[in-house]
C-alpha cells in the first residue's frame, strides 16, 4: 500500500491527493474480493477505483488484459476519463455512442489496435456489451471491471446483461475482478436486505461500507442541509394575454397535424404539463418552438412550392420528388406563428427571450423559486446551484425565462442539460437542445444555475455546488440520494425539495426517505444478517408481479453461441440486433423506416419487413409463452435472430453488414487468405521491379531491323522475344536472340570493348553527357553472321575523341558523319559540307553571327577564349555543320497508325567550324540510325518483357502484349498511353462481376447488406493488398520517357561480368501505391476487351477477387422456377424493351416498390443493385469503343450524364412507360411521379443529357429502370451480351448524345472559367436564407468574399448549387455588371507581380540566343526543364 501511495504522489498533479483512511480500508477489501463500495456522493469512490486499477495493472497476471471502466451514461464517460487520464501513467481511451473516433463494431482491425494500445477503457455499458456480443473481446481478457453507479445492475440493464450472460458463464479461474461503486445500493425501501442481496447476486460481489474510519468518512462527505419549500397551487386563470397560442391552434383539424408528422395529442399533453408547472408563457413558448420546428421541417421538404420574391432566390417550377400534400390549414398555422413570433425566441438554440417576463405569467411555484434564488444571491452572490426537473421541455423553457425575470436579471446565468436518449413520445428533441457544453460551463463558473433532468443526478462531479433544488417530485430512494449528493460545498450546501401546499403525500414521501436512509445504511453495513424468509423484492419495475416470476423466466432463457467466433445471441441483445438489421434496409423519401412489427401479449409474434429477401415463412415468427409482455417480445426476437443467422443474414460475428473504417486489413484476411499483414504502406513505394537488362555468363544478341535492314545488335543477359513497332516513321523490329560464344581467354576483353563502344555511342547520340556506370546491355555493329563487328568497335575505341585524318572523308559522308570540336567538346555536330572556298581568315558574310569580326578566326578566338586560350590555325577549309538532332525521349505509341511521337531536339543550322580544330567520329551511319530509335525500343522491350512475365507467373488468361503493357503503364510515365482508360473500364467490370457473385452467394441479404459487402471487395485498399499478395507490384511500368540520365545500367554493387552466377533481373523503382489498384482494375478492363465477361471471370479469379470462380455465369447460376406466362400488365413492356421474358416473377419483383408489403414478391432493391452495375459497364464500354482517343477524364463526364437519376428516370417514363407499371403503396410517391411524368415525357435524350441537372425526379423511377435491367440479366441466364444489347437499344438516343465534349454542368463550367481567368478565390458556400418564421439552407457563390448570387434555395442542395453557378457565371461574364470578374479579382495582377520576381522570368530573345556561346546548353536546358515538368 505504501508503494502505491508513493507511486500516486509521483503521478498525481495534486500534491495532497493521497488516500484517506476510509479509502485505504475499502481499497484493501477490494484487493481481496469482489466488492461494491457503498459510499456517499463526494467520498472519493473513483479515487479508490484508481488505486485498484494501478494495483491490478502492476500484476504480471494482467499482462495482455484490459481494465474496463463502465458508466451508465454518456456524460459520465468524459468525466471519468478526464479524471483517470490525469492521474495514472496508463494508456486510457474512452468510447460512447457519440464518440467520433470509435470504430464500427465490424471494424475488427481497428478494435484490435485499440485493445493492443490501451490499458484502460472507459465506456458506456452498452458499448462493452456490444463488444462481447460480436466477439471483439472476451471476458477472460479483462483483469478488472469497474461498474460506476452499479445499482443499475438489475433486470435488463446492460450491467446485468454483462454479468449474467458473460461473467456468470465464464470459467471461474478466468473471471475478472469486479469493483462496483454506488451511493444508493438500495432501491426498495420496503425490503432493503433483498435489494442488497439481489445486487450482490447480480454483481457477484459484496456490498461493503466503511467500518473502521466512519468518523473520517463523515468529515469528508457531509450531507447537505435538507429543507422542504412549499409553494401554492397554480391558479385556474393567469393574468396572461388572451388568446394564447394554444387557444388559436386547438381549432386545427387533426389531419393537418398528421400531415405535418406532429403528434398533437402528446404535444398538447406536454403543453398542459408545462402550463401547470411553469405557467402560460413557458407552455406557449414550448408550443411555439415545437410547431415552428415541424412547419420548418415540412417546408424544407417542399421548398419548391414556395414562391420567393427575393432577388437571389429560386422560383422553381419543377416539382420536388419528395413533395407531400400541403396541409389544409398550413397557411393558418404559419399566420399564427407569425403573430406570436415577437414574444418567443425564433429558434430553440437561443438562450434568451425577446420580452421581459412578469411573474404574473408564471406559476406560484416559479415565483417561490425566483424568491429563493434572489435571496441566495443576496447573501452569496458567487453561489452555484442545480435545479432538477422531470421533463426536457421544463428544463429548456425554465432556463430561458429565469434570466429574463426582472427580479433575477443580471444575477442568474442559466444552462440546461437533458439526456441523449430518444424521445419515445414523438415530441421533437430540437426544442430542448442546448448549444454548447453546459457541464463545462458550470464547472468553469461561466453560469451559476444548471437546470437538469435525471441525467445529472448520478456521478457528475460539481465540487462548488452549494444549492440543489428538487423542483419536481421525488419518487424513490435512488433519486433522493443521488440528487442530494450533487450539493458538495461543505459549509453552505443546501438541498431543497419543493412541495405543493396541502400535498401531504409528497411531504410524507420526503420525510419517509429521510427516515429510511439511515436504516438502509445500517442494513447494508450489517448485510450478513439472515434474509427474512418469505419476503420478495418489490420494486418499481412493473414487468413482473413478483421476483419469482422473473427468476422463472430467467431460468428458461436460451442463448446461442456461434461456434466459429464465440459471438452470442441472447434475449438481451436480440431486440437490438433485429432493430439494427431493419434500420439499414435502404429506403427512399416515400418509404417509412423499416421496423419489425410485434404483437402484444404473453405470447408474442413478430413480422419482419417485406423488404428483406426472405421466404414468407422466414418473415414471421411466433414466440413461446412467457410471464411478461417484455420477456415474450425478447423471446420471439431471439427466435428470429437465430433463424436469420442460419440463413446467413447475420454473419458469424452477428453483424448484418461488414462496414468498417478505411483500414480493411483484418477483414481482408478472410477474403485474401492468411497473407502477411502490412501496415503503414507509404504513399510512394520503393519496389524491386522485373527488368530484362542484365549481364550474365551467357549473352544473347538480338538483331535490330529498321525498314527491313539489319543495322546493329542488342546484347544482354536475357533472351528476349522478338518485338515489332513503329518509331519516328520507321518500322523497327528485333529478331530472335542468338547466343554469343566467346573464346574463354578473350571473353573478358571483348565484353569490355562492347561496353565501352556502347557507352561512347550513347554519350554522343543520346545523352550528350558522359557516364561511367556499368551497362546492362550493349548495342554494337554486327557482321553478316550476326556476330559483333569488333573491327568497327575498335575503330571507335581507338579514336574515342574522334579522328583528325580528313583524307578519308568524302561527299558520301555528308549528313551522316558526327563531328566534334576541340573547343566545344560538349557538343556534337552533323557534317553538312566541307567548304574548301573558305578558310579561318575569310571575312564573314554581312548579317551573319560572325559579321562583327573581321575574320572567322577572330570570332572563334574571341568566343572560345572565355574558357581556355583557343589556338585556331589560319589555314585549312571550314566545315559547314548543324547540331546533331537527338531523340532523347523514349516515347512511342501502342497504336501502329500513330504519328511520330519522338521529340527530336531542334538544332540551329549553318554553323561553321574550322576543320583543323575539329574531329570526326568513326561511328557508322547504320549504328547511328539504331541509336536514334534505341530509347523507345528499349522501353518497349522492357514493358513487353514484364507483360509476358506477369502473364506466366500469375497464370493470367491470355491478353495481347499491347493491352498488358497499357494495363501496367501508370500515368506518371507521361507516355501517350497509360492504364487509366482500361482502369475506368475495369472498375465497371469489377463492380458487375462482384455484384453478380454477391447476389447469388447471399440470396437472403438485402441491398444495404450487399452494398457494404461490395464496398469491401472493390475497395482500393483491398485491391492494393491483393496486388501485394500476388506480387503485381513487380511488373509496373513506372519509367518516364527521359533518357538524359541513362538508366540501363547495372546496380552499383553488381559486376559487369558474372562467373557462374545467375543474373538478377530486377531494378529498384519508386511509384505511388495507388498505382497497384489501378493496375488490378486495368487488367480486368484488358480482359473484358479481349474476351468479355468470360475472360474477365478468369482474370478476376486469377487475381483472387470476389468473382466466385472462373466458371461462366450461365453454367454457374440457374433459376429453380420454371418459365411462366407474362402477366397482362407487363406484356406490352416486352415490345418496347426489345426483350421477351421467360419468368413473370422477375418482372413482378423488378417493378415492386418497397412500399408494397402485401406482395409475395420481394421489392426491386436487389435487382436494382444488379442493374446499377450493368448500366455502368454498358455505358463505359460504349464510350470506350466510340472514343478510342479519349482519356479517362474525358469519359467521366459523359458516363455520369448517362447513368444519373434524371437520365434514367427520363428513359423509364419516355421510352418504357414504367411509371404506369410500377407497383407501389404510397400516395405521396404516386403524386410525385404524376407531377414529373409530363416533364419527363417531353424531354429528349439530348436535352436530358444537357440539362439533366435541372431535374429532381423521384428516385423510384430511376431505380425501377435499373431493376428491370437486372431482371433481364437474370432472366436471360446471365447473358451479358444480350442484356447489353437491350440497354443500348433502350438508351440509343441518350448514348448518341454522349461525347467527350458534352456540355458541362454549370458548376464545372463556372469553376473552369474562373480558374482560366486566373482567379483563385471563388467558393461555393452553404448559407441560411432567413424569413420571418424559418430558415432555409441554400448555396451562395462568393468571389473574393463578395456574394455574387445567393443563397439559392431549391429542391435539393445539389440543384441549388447548379442554379447558383449558372447565375454567377452570367453575372461574372457581364462586362456591364458591378459583379464583372475583372472588377472583383486581382489574382492575375498578383500572379504577374510574382512572376516578374522569379529568376529567369524574362524571355531570351532569339537574336541574343544566336550570339550565345552556350546556345546548345541552353537548348538542352529548355528540353530538360520540359521533361522534368512532365515527370513531375
Amino acid at each position: 500500500m505504501a508503494q502505491l501511495v508513493n507511486e500516486w504522489n509521483e503521478a498525481s498533479p495534486i500534491p495532497n491527493d493521497v488516500p484517506r483512511g476510509y479509502q485505504t480500508e475499502v481499497f484493501e477489501r477490494a484487493q481481496k474480493e469482489n466488492i461494491i463500495a457503498a459510499l456517499n456522493t463526494g467520498s472519493g469512490k473513483t479515487f479508490i477505483s484508481l488505486l485498484l486499477i494501478k494495483w491490478i495493472t502492476a500484476q504480471s497476471s494482467s499482462n495482455g488484459k484490459l481494465v474496463v471502466f463502465l458508466v451508465p451514461k454518456v456524460t459520465l464517460v468524459e468525466q471519468q476519463y478526464e479524471y483517470l487520464k490525469g492521474r495514472a501513467a496508463l494508456r486510457i481511451k474512452k468510447f460512447h455512442g457519440t464518440t467520433d473516433t470509435m470504430p464500427s463494431f465490424t471494424d475488427r482491425p481497428r478494435w484490435k489496435h485499440v485493445f493492443d494500445s490501451t490499458d484502460v477503457l472507459v465506456m458506456t455499458a452498452q458499448i462493452f456489451l456490444n463488444l462481447l456480443t460480436h466477439s471483439l473481446w472476451s471476458f477472460d481478457r479483462v483483469s478488472l471491471v469497474v461498474f460506476d453507479e452499479c445499482h443499475h445492475a438489475r433486470k435488463n440493464h446492460p450491467y446485468n446483461g454483462i454479468m449474467r450472460e458473460y461473467f456468470q458463464v465464464a470459467d471461474i479461474s478466468k473471471r475478472p475482478k469486479i469493483f462496483g461503486m454506488t451511493a444508493s445500493p438500495v432501491w426498495n425501501t420496503k425490503n432493503p436486505l433483498i435489494s442488497i442481496a439481489t445486487l450482490e447476486q447480480n454483481m457477484n460481489a459484496k456490498v461493503i461500507s466503511v467500518m473502521e474510519n466512519i468518523k473520517e468518512l463523515l468529515e469528508y462527505s457531509p450531507k447537505a442541509n435538507e429543507e422542504m419549500k412549499y409553494y401554492p397551487a397554480p391558479p385556474e386563470n393567469f393574468n396572461y394575454p388572451s388568446p394564447t397560442i394554444y387557444d388559436c391552434l386547438k381549432i386545427i383539424d387533426q389531419c393537418t397535424w398528421d400531415q405535418l408528422d406532429l403528434p398533437w395529442a402528446k404535444v398538447a399533453a406536454r403543453y398542459s404539463s408545462t402550463l401547470l408547472n411553469l405557467g402560460p408563457y413557458c407552455a406557449s413558448m414550448f408550443l411555439f418552438l415545437e410547431l415552428q420546428y415541424h412547419v420548418e421541417t415540412f417546408l424544407a421538404e417542399n421548398k419548391n412550392r414556395m414562391i420567393h420574391l427575393g432577388q437571389d432566390e429560386l422560383i422553381d417550377m419543377i416539382p420536388s420528388s419528395a413533395a407531400k400534400p400541403f396541409p389544409g390549414d398550413l397557411l393558418l398555422i404559419i399566420d399564427i406563428l407569425h403573430e406570436f413570433s415577437p414574444f418567443f425566441p425564433l429558434n430553440s438554440a437561443a438562450l434568451t427571450v425577446p420580452v421581459s417576463i412578469t411573474l404574473d405569467w408564471c406559476t406560484p411555484k416559479v415565483k417561490v423559486l425566483v424568491d429563493l434564488l434572489a435571496d441566495y444571491h443576496a447573501h452569496t452572490p458567487s453561489f452555484q446551484g442545480i435545479i432538477f426537473v422531470e421533463q426536457r421541455q421544463i428544463a429548456s423553457t425554465l432556463a430561458k425565462i429565469l434570466p429574463a425575470i426582472p427580479e433575477l436579471s443580471g444575477k442568474i446565468e442559466c444552462a440546461f442539460i437533458v439526456g441523449e436518449g430518444v424521445n419515445s413520445e414523438g415530441v421533437s428533441k430540437q426544442t430542448d437542445k442546448f448549444s454548447g457544453n453546459p457541464v463545462q460551463l458550470f464547472r468553469k463558473r461561466s453560469i451559476n444555475i444548471l437546470i437538469a433532468t435525471s441525467v445529472a443526478e448520478e456521478g457528475l462531479d460539481f465540487p462548488d455546488c452549494e444549492l440543489v433544488v428538487r423542483f419536481d417530485n421525488l419518487h424513490d430512494m435512488v433519486g433522493y440520494v443521488q440528487s442530494r449528493g450533487r450539493a458538495r460545498n461543505k459549509e453552505t450546501a443546501r438541498f431543497l425539495v419543493m412541495i405543493q401546499e396541502n400535498n401531504q403525500a409528497q411531504a410524507e414521501k420526503f420525510l419517509s426517505l429521510q427516515t429510511e436512509e439511515p436504516k438502509m445504511n445500517r442494513e447494508y453495513q450489517m448485510r450478513h444478517a439472515k434474509l427474512p424468509e418469505g419476503e420478495e423484492d418489490e420494486d418499481d419495475d412493473e414487468e413482473y408481479e413478483n421476483e419469482a416470476m422473473y427468476q422463472a423466466d430467467l431460468r428458461e432463457r436460451e442463448r446461442y453461441v456461434e461456434p466459429s467466433t464465440g459471438a452470442m445471441i441472447t434475449y438481451d441483445n436480440a431486440l437490438n440486433l433485429l432493430s439494427y438489421l431493419c434500420s439499414i434496409i435502404p429506403r427512399d423519401a416515400f418509404t417509412p423506416t423499416h421496423r419489425a412489427k410485434y404483437t402484444e401479449g404473453f405470447q408474442t409474434s413478430v413480422v419482419l419487413p417485406r423488404a428483406l429477401p426472405l421466404e414468407s415463412a422466414d418473415l414471421s415468427y411466433m414466440g413461446p409463452t412467457k410471464r411478461s409482455y417484455k420477456e415474450a417480445k425478447r423471446a420471439v426476437a431471439f427466435m428470429a435472430v437465430k433463424r436469420l443467422r442460419e440463413l446467413d443474414v447475420f454473419d458469424e460475428y452477428l453483424l448484418p453488414v461488414p462496414t468498417g473504417s478505411d483500414d480493411f486489413e483484418g477483414s481482408l484476411q478472410n477474403l485474401r487468405g492468411q497473407k502477411a499483414k502490412r501496415k503503414n504502406i507509404p504513399p510512394m513505394m520503393t519496389v524491386s521491379v522485373r527488368d530484362p537488362w542484365c549481364m550474365g555468363d551467357r549473352l544473347w544478341l538480338h538483331p535490330i531491323v529498321i525498314d527491313d535492314q539489319i543495322l546493329a545488335g542488342l546484347v544482354t543477359g536475357t533472351a528476349l522475344a522478338p518485338e515489332e513497332m513503329n518509331i519516328t516513321n520507321k518500322h523497327v523490329k528485333t529478331l530472335p536472340a542468338k547466343l554469343l560464344e566467346f573464346d574463354t581467354e578473350s571473353e573478358h576483353e571483348l565484353r569490355a570493348e562492347m561496353k565501352e563502344f556502347t557507352r561512347l555511342a550513347v554519350w554522343y547520340n543520346v545523352t550528350s553527357r558522359p557516364f561511367s556506370s556499368s551497362l546492362s546491355f550493349y548495342v554494337v555493329p554486327i557482321t553478316e553472321t550476326w556476330d559483333p563487328d569488333f573491327v568497327e568497335i575498335r575503330s571507335l575505341l581507338n579514336n574515342p575523341r574522334g579522328s583528325t585524318d580528313w583524307t578519308q572523308i568524302s561527299e558520301g559522308h555528308y549528313d551522316k558523319l558526327i563531328i566534334l570540336s576541340r573547343y566545344r567538346f560538349g557538343s556534337t555536330y552533323l557534317l553538312r559540307n566541307i567548304r574548301h572556298d573558305l578558310s579561318p581568315m575569310s571575312s564573314p558574310l554581312p548579317g551573319s553571327r560572325e559579321s562583327q569580326h573581321s575574320t572567322y578566326r577572330d570570332f572563334w578566338v574571341t568566343k572560345w577564349s572565355k574558357r581556355i586560350e583557343a589556338n585556331v590555325p589560319t589555314d585549312g577549309p571550314l566545315l559547314e555543320t548543324s547540331l546533331l538532332p537527338r531523340s532523347n525521349m523514349s516515347l512511342y505509341s501502342l497504336n501502329p497508325s500513330a504519328e511520330d511521337l519522338l521529340p527530336v531536339q531542334s538544332a540551329m543550322d549553318g554553323r561553321l567550324l574550322p576543320q583543323n580544330t575539329s574531329m570526326w567520329l568513326p561511328l557508322s551511319y547504320t549504328v547511328r540510325q539504331t541509336f536514334e530509335v534505341l530509347p523507345a525500343l528499349c522501353h518497349r522491350m522492357t514493358s513487353a518483357y514484364r507483360a509476358r512475365c506477369v502473364r506466366a507467373e500469375l497464370a493470367l488468361p491470355f491478353i495481347q502484349d499491347k493491352l498488358m503493357i497499357e494495363a501496367f503503364s501508370i500515368p506518371s510515365t507521361t507516355f501517350p498511353f497509360n492504364n487509366q482508360r482500361l482502369e475506368t473500364l475495369g472498375d465497371a467490370v469489377l463492380q458487375l462481376c462482384t455484384t453478380v457473385h454477391l447476389l447469388n452467394e447471399y440470396p437472403h441479404r438485402h441491398e444495404g447488406q450487399l452494398t457494404k459487402l461490395r464496398q469491401k471487395l472493390v475497395a482500393n485498399n483491398y485491391l492494393m493488398h491483393r496486388a501485394l499478395d500476388l506480387g503485381v507490384d513487380r511488373f509496373v511500368n513506372s519509367e518516364g520517357p527521359s533518357v538524359y540520365t541513362w538508366r540501363y545500367v547495372l546496380p552499383e554493387d553488381t559486376s559487369a561480368y558474372y562467373e557462374g552466377t545467375t543474373p538478377t533481373r530486377y531494378v529498384t523503382r519508386e511509384y505511388p501505391r495507388r498505382s497497384l489498384q489501378d493496375c488490378m482494375e486495368a487488367l480486368l478492363g484488358a480482359s473484358f476487351v479481349t474476351g468479355g465477361i468470360p475472360t474477365s471471370l478468369e482474370m478476376g479469379t486469377a487475381l483472387g477477387l470476389g468473382f466466385g470462380g472462373p466458371l461462366p455465369w450461365h453454367m454457374r447460376y440457374t433459376l429453380d422456377e420454371q418459365p411462366s406466362d407474362i402477366a397482362a400488365l407487363f406484356s406490352s413492356l416486352e415490345q418496347t424493351l426489345g426483350y421477351k421474358f421467360r419468368h413473370n416473377h422477375l418482372l413482378l419483383e423488378s417493378l415492386s416498390h418497397p412500399s408494397v408489403t402485401y406482395s409475395e414478391a420481394p421489392s426491386y432493391q436487389r435487382l436494382e443493385f444488379l442493374g446499377d452495375a450493368i448500366l455502368d459497364l454498358v455505358v463505359v464500354k460504349y464510350l470506350y469503343d466510340k472514343y478510342p482517343e479519349a482519356t479517362s477524364h474525358q469519359l467521366a463526364l459523359p458516363r455520369t450524364k448517362a447513368i444519373c437519376a434524371p437520365t434514367l428516370a427520363n428513359i423509364a417514363v419516355r421510352k418504357l412507360g414504367l411509371h404506369s407499371r410500377i407497383l407501389l403503396n404510397s400516395m405521396e410517391l404516386s403524386r410525385a411521379i404524376d407531377q414529373y411524368v409530363p416533364l419527363l415525357e417531353n424531354v429528349s435524350g439530348e436535352e436530358i443529357v444537357r440539362l439533366g441537372w435541372k431535374f429532381d425526379p423521384p428516385k423510384a423511377l430511376s431505380d425501377v429502370f435499373e431493376s428491370l435491367l437486372g431482371a433481364v440479366l437474370v432472366d436471360s441466364g446471365y447473358d451479358y451480351e444480350k442484356t447489353a444489347a437491350v440497354v443500348e437499344y433502350v438508351m440509343e438516343d441518350v448514348l448518341e448524345a454522349l461525347s467527350p465534349d458534352v456540355a458541362k454542368d454549370p458548376v464545372s463550367e463556372l469553376t473552369e472559367w474562373v480558374a482560366g481567368k486566373g482567379c483563385r478565390k471563388m467558393v461555393f458556400k452553404s448559407q441560411m436564407k432567413s424569413t420571418e418564421l424559418w430558415e432555409r439552407l441554400g448555396i451562395a457563390v462568393l468571389v473574393h468574399e463578395q456574394v455574387i448570387v445567393g443563397p439559392i434555395v431549391s429542391t435539393s442542395l445539389t440543384v441549388a448549387k447548379f442554379l447558383a453557378a449558372e447565375r454567377a457565371l452570367t453575372a461574372l461574364r457581364d462586362s456591364g455588371s458591378s459583379k464583372h470578374l475583372a472588377l472583383l479579382c486581382d489574382c492575375g495582377m498578383s500572379m504577374d507581380a510574382i512572376s516578374s520576381q522569379l529568376p529567369g522570368a524574362s524571355a531570351i530573345a532569339t537574336d541574343d540566343l544566336s550570339d550565345c556561346d552556350d546556345t546548345e546548353d541552353i537548348l538542352k536546358l529548355d528540353v530538360q526543364e520540359q521533361v522534368d515538368v512532365m515527370e513531375l
